[in-house]
């Protein structure tokens, strides 16, 4: 093993706090919240077990980065929305796609900047 991923390697929590890998070495029950998601879970109040440490070199952010993992055990399914909520969301949907000069579905989300339709946005311009 690197040394590298030496200093990350803390399956006992004593150096972090809770139990730390490197990365692509963390046990295959232990799942970020993306991974959850893809497989249809959620934490489900469980708080995080462990967590995947890595040096990065990326220009605008350099040092170490964490994803924190749940444990797929204590994981619960999704939660699906209701018809109401559904409804809500696509009435909140289809406000944010109106625009309120020609009062028309633009069918895209209306840019804040302008509070218009593209084309009404042009009609004032001109």
């Amino acid at each position: 093993m690197s040394r590298i991923r030496a200093a990350f390697w803390d399956p006992a929590g004593t150096r972090y706090g809770i139990p730390t890998y490197p990365w692509r070495m963390a046990p295959p029950h232990l799942l970020t919240r993306r991974q959850l998601t893809a497989e249809g879970l959620r934490p489900g109040g469980q708080g995080v077990q462990a967590q995947v440490l890595w040096r990065s070199r990326r220009h605008g952010a350099p040092g170490v980065r964490a994803a924190y993992l749940y444990d797929i055990r204590f994981a619960l399914p999704k939660r699906t929305a209701t018809t109401r909520q559904r409804a809500a969301l696509d009435k909140a949907n289809a406000a944010r796609r109106t625009c309120p000069l020609c009062h028309i579905d633009a069918g895209y989300v209306l840019p804040r900047h302008l509070g218009v339709c593209l084309n009404c946005a042009e009609e004032r311009a001109a």
